[in-house]
């Protein structure tokens, strides 16, 4: 018998057909010819030297035999073996005695295994060398044998996987917005392209019951299929998320705590949250460890809409600041992944925050804006240059004509929000409404007395409309017109306080003649140009106007 193992990723047998009766009537003449011809005998055929059988004994890749017969330079009789391995056990139980390693560019690809001479006498030294002949001729061939066949398996497995890829990336497209939305006076382009066939970026628009919309642009760390199945786990959670919470910070917190649970280790994602009112041009957003968008101005320059925190999937608990700027009219806004910033050249140079800043501050438009980030880029690289992160990005543009009116319906906010109640957040108060005024012309001089008026009010209604009460909120909301600016304090007193009969006067005062209290009011009275008192249910709220004209 004579059979072949093929080592390696495939299997191939040298010959396993069984002799048919004829040959078997000819084997009596075959083998006298091979006992008169000796050494000096024409070389026989392989029938002539052994049965066969019908299969192979495999070899496990950890058997000891396999490093043996790979050093082994001639043919081997099974018996003389002392090795203790399975294989060498199987072959003798299937009647093995010889086997002829088949070596080719120093590698083993299989082993030829033959049972004992049909003319049931033992090999010859000829016969030997005939064999040892036959497997320097059948290695090559047998592995070239194993090459095609392996090339075949792989180029059958790439067939699926990029199969399976483009599947993936129509399920990914899926999650991306299919229409940009339509807001009123402004001018909405996004720009995707992932590294690989799918991707970790994501981008898009949430409409909310009120109205306005909220845009999330985010970023999962790593790329290709990991990161989008993060990225879809993401995204399913900040749609879900943002359709029923309103405040971009409450909305990555929440995200936060879901998505610690289930993220791999080692991944994470940057994540912008930015709620648009497009009627009055206001954005309150709130970022986890996210590029910081960029605003350019109507002359211009360039600034952030600043705002930190930690990345999403990190761990939970999680808070996130909350911050509020103002669009103007005329003013463009991009949010981008880093995949834009982080690109490098030919020669390892970075395109990096600076070039992207300079190019927002070209832009003549929103859907400029992203095309001219795009060509920059590709200016940048160069030709050849393997694009190494997904890029995405949003542009938003205010349009010229969404002016400030003059009537208070007209009105701009420029930023709504709260203190608690505890000594000393009347400075909180302060810090976030000159923030909200960093782009109103106002004078030194008006912000350092409006500034004073929020201050004292706010501190009023810290201390005697909510009694100190850590529970209780003071609302404050930043208002624009065309004309003049708001600044509405709100409170939990629910009445507004009494009418002053007099003027505080500092000599009456130091004589005991008037109550030491009552300079909060007259200051607020003297800072701006109108106040009122506005009662609402349990709510008590002073409008404060200070007008812009003097600024001029």
């Amino acid at each position: 018998m004579a059979s072949s193992t093929a080592l390696g990723p495939s299997v191939a047998r040298a010959d396993q057909s069984e002799p048919d009766a004829a040959a078997s009537e000819r084997r009596p003449r075959r083998r006298s010819r091979w006992r008169r011809s000796g050494s000096e005998a024409p070389a026989p055929a392989m029938a002539d030297l052994a049965a066969v059988v019908d299969e192979p004994v495999d070899i496990a890749p950890n058997d000891p035999v396999i490093a043996y017969f790979a050093g082994a330079p001639h043919a081997v009789e099974l018996d003389s073996l002392t090795l203790d391995s399975p294989a060498v056990d199987r072959m003798r139980e299937a009647g093995v005695v010889l086997v002829v390693p088949l070596v080719t560019n120093g590698e083993l690809v299989g082993l030829l295994q033959l049972g004992p001479r049909l003319s049931e006498r033992g090999y010859s030294k000829d016969d030997r060398q005939l064999l040892e002949s036959l497997a320097r001729y059948a290695a090559p061939a047998l592995r070239l044998g194993q090459l095609v066949r392996q090339q075949e398996v792989e180029a059958r497995e790439r067939e699926r996987i990029d199969q399976e890829l483009k599947v993936a990336q129509l399920i990914q497209q899926q999650f991306l917005p299919e229409n940009l939305p339509d807001l009123p006076t402004w001018h909405v382009a996004a720009f995707y392209r992932p590294a690989r066939t799918v991707g970790g970026d994501f981008y898009d628009f949430i409409t909310m019951p009120d109205g306005r919309v909220m845009i999330v642009v985010g970023d999962v760390t790593d790329k290709g299929v990991p990161a989008a199945l993060v990225m879809a786990s993401t995204h399913a959670l900040l749609r879900e998320t943002g359709s029923r919470l309103s405040s971009p910070s409450e909305v990555l917190s929440r995200v936060n705590d879901l998505l610690c649970a289930d993220i791999p280790a080692h991944m994470f994602v940057t994540c912008l949250v930015l709620v648009i009112d497009a009627r009055t041009g206001t954005v309150q957003f709130a970022n986890a460890g996210h590029n910081l968008p960029y605003v350019r101005a109507t002359d211009g320059t360039v600034r952030e809409l600043r705002a930190t925190g930690m990345p999403l999937g990190l761990m939970p608990g999680l808070r996130y600041d909350e911050e509020t700027a103002t669009v103007a009219p005329g003013e463009q806004v991009l949010l981008y992944s880093d995949g834009l910033t982080e690109q490098h050249d030919g020669d390892g140079e970075m395109f990096g925050f600076g070039r992207t800043r300079d190019v927002v501050g070209r832009a003549r438009s929103a859907a400029e804006l992203a095309d001219l980030c795009v060509s920059e880029l590709a200016r940048f690289t160069g030709p050849g240059v393997e694009q190494e992160d997904d890029i995405t990005m949003v542009a938003l543009e205010r349009s010229e004509g969404a002016g400030y009116g003059d009537a208070a319906d007209d009105a701009v906010e420029l930023a709504r929000f709260s203190v608690r109640s505890e000594a000393g957040n009347e400075r909180e108060a302060v810090r976030r409404l000159e923030a909200a005024l960093e782009d109103v012309p106002l004078t030194d001089d008006q912000r350092s007395r409006l500034s004073t008026a929020v201050a004292e009010t706010a501190m009023n209604g810290i201390e005697h409309g909510n009694g100190l009460d850590a529970r209780l909120l003071v609302d404050v909301v930043v208002r624009r017109t065309a004309t003049s600016v708001e600044v509405l304090v709100s409170d939990a007193g629910g009445a507004a306080p009494g009418t002053r009969t007099e003027e505080p006067d500092l000599e009456l005062k130091l004589a005991g003649l008037q109550t030491p209290r009552g300079w909060g009011l007259f200051l607020i009275d003297h800072m701006v140009d109108a106040v009122e008192h506005e009662v609402d249910g349990s709510r008590h709220t002073v409008r404060l106007r200070l007008d812009l004209e003097e600024s001029a």
